[in-house]
């Protein structure tokens, strides 16, 4: 994937009391991969620079080092315009929650100028009420009924992740998808299908549609991009030259 660490509203991430010093390494490491670089540790359980957090932390060792410590969750969030608060808990004060995806729609709408933060409880206990009252919105990860909760940095990764690629596609980006052939062209190459494949007696001339609404339905599933109706007309041309049907067809090589 093409790298995407400049783009805008890369979310601070705040850890509330993290417990596990493999965890916090972790969570550096998918920061890297995401493009975040602004991680934030209130209160922190165990030593962030230690041995077990620089070993899971890989390469992202260096997020551990620039870390910032705060002994409260509003210091943390002092400076954010927007913090998005992870839970699992449902109840009255925690309605209309955002899946991983609308956060990340909304989180990328935010002006550049302001910060925007997305906030991880503890591993065992999650944020308190108390401390989602500081955050504006609220998301929760889709997960099975018999495991709900998610580890920490797992969850870090999937919130990152639906951020970064959103980011892409604002930016045009097409992470792998092909651009697709238009409707001209697909009607082209099957106006050709049918002249060649009428020839050889492959159709029913009375009734050729019925075949060709097949191979319609086939191509489309496939999503043909534009050189793949090339290649196919370059196809079908060969058969007609095969066939003595006419000569080389201009404009469909491969």
């Amino acid at each position: 994937m093409t790298d995407q660490n400049k783009y805008k509203n890369c979310p601070a991430i705040v850890l509330v009391e993290p417990q596990g010093a493999g965890n916090i390494g972790s969570v550096c490491r998918a920061m890297y991969n995401y493009g975040a670089h602004d991680l934030r540790l209130v209160n922190p359980q165990v030593d962030h620079l230690g041995r077990e957090a620089r070993n899971m932390a890989v390469k992202a060792a260096d997020l551990l080092e620039r870390a910032t410590i705060y002994s409260s969750l509003p210091e943390a969030l002092a400076d954010c315009s927007l913090s998005v608060g992870t839970t699992r808990r449902f109840g009255r004060y925690r309605e209309g929650m955002l899946h991983p995806d609308e956060a990340a729609n909304l989180i990328l709408t935010i002006d550049s100028a302001g910060v925007c933060a997305l906030v991880f409880g503890r591993e065992d206990k999650g944020l308190f009420t108390s401390e989602l009252d500081l955050c504006q919105h609220f998301v929760t990860i889709p997960t099975d009924a018999r495991l709900p909760s998610m580890n920490l940095a797992q969850a870090v990764v999937v919130c990152l992740y639906e951020i970064y690629k959103r980011a892409g596609e604002i930016a045009g980006q097409q992470h792998g998808r092909k651009k697709l052939a238009d409707n001209q062209q697909l009607e082209s190459l099957y106006r050709h299908m049918t002249e060649t494949l009428l020839h050889i007696d492959y159709l029913n001339p009375q009734n050729p549609d019925h075949i060709m609404r097949t191979y319609r339905r086939i191509f489309g599933r496939a999503g043909l991009n534009e050189r793949e109706v090339r290649i196919l007309r370059g196809m079908f041309n060969q058969i007609d030259i095969a066939c003595g049907k006419k000569t080389q067809r201009q404009g469909v090589k491969a």
